[in-house]
């Protein structure tokens, strides 16, 4: 299944449970729906009124893809998989980009998924081409280290149904406090720095969890390395995309972080700086 996206003006937007609509050019992000509003009533077996194609069949399992780069994370990759075949059945595609040196890709191909080795060359080279290699509609960014719940796939799932292009997983709305506070306190700062360049609220810019239709990843020409994640946000929602962000809860990582806090925030806000004055520019 798949339809031509094309960015919306004014980028109209909906609450995630679709009970109310919003059309403030100011703030095209939907405003946050409680989580367990959220999973209610989630359908991704076809049943049921919504916006999913063209021709309105809605995306289910069979229609989705999830997609990470992996870099040394034997210790979490197995739990990962197995969470994301036991939420969608197995139907669901598996793609990890991988640079490891442990048995991360012996691990991952032993859980069914599909598995592209690649010289270590940064997070943003990794998954940029983790999103562009499925064929499938619908691709779901994850990271490896079991930090995000695979347990929200059907309501991201639903809400693209609903007719959102991207929707972005907020680890900021229950508190994050399994995240590190250094880590936590930039990436508030990240979001107010993207939010006062771009006009627009974002309440967390570099999460790794996004389900995106795969038109809009193709439509875009994307630059960032390390700032990749936040730039998979920005661009789209500057473009007028229908960009929508859903609570999430996030989980103490298994494994070191490979990112050092100092030097990566840098690159991260230089990303997101960089980014939005590229897309003011653009619509000059």
């Amino acid at each position: 299944m798949s339809q031509s996206v094309e960015p919306r003006s004014g980028a109209e937007s909906a609450d995630i449970d679709g009970t109310e609509e919003t059309t403030d050019r100011d703030d095209p992000i939907a405003e946050h729906a409680d989580a367990s509003a959220a999973d209610a009533g989630t359908d991704v077996d076809g049943a049921g009124a919504g916006a999913g194609t063209a021709d309105g069949d809605r995306f289910t399992f069979d229609d989705l893809s999830v997609v990470m780069g992996t870099y040394n994370e034997e210790a979490a990759i197995g739990t990962v998989l197995e969470d994301i075949e036991r939420v969608t059945g197995g139907r669901a595609e598996v793609v990890c980009v991988d640079g490891s040196s442990d048995r991360t890709p012996e691990i991952a191909r032993e859980h069914g998924a599909t598995v592209i080795e690649q010289e270590p060359q940064g997070y943003g080279v990794a998954v940029r081409e983790a999103i562009l290699t499925p064929d499938r509609p619908v691709v779901v960014t994850t990271d490896c280290d079991d930090t995000y719940p695979m347990e929200r796939l059907p309501a991201f799932l639903e809400a693209i149904n609903d007719g959102a292009d991207v929707v972005s997983g907020d680890r900021l709305y229950h508190g994050a406090e399994t995240m590190p506070a250094f880590n936590r306190f930039g990436n508030h700062a990240f979001a107010a720095i993207a939010s006062l360049l771009m006009g627009t609220r974002v309440h967390d810019t570099t999460t790794g969890m996004r389900a995106y239709r795969r038109e809009v990843v193709e439509s875009i020409d994307w630059t960032e390395n390390t700032g990749l994640s936040a730039e998979l946000l920005i661009r789209p929602l500057v473009r007028g995309y229908d960009v929508r962000e859903l609570p999430i809860a996030y989980g103490e990582r298994a494994g070191e972080t490979k990112l050092d806090p100092i030097e990566g925030g840098a690159a991260i806000a230089k990303s997101i700086v960089t980014v939005c004055l590229e897309e003011r520019l653009r619509q000059l």
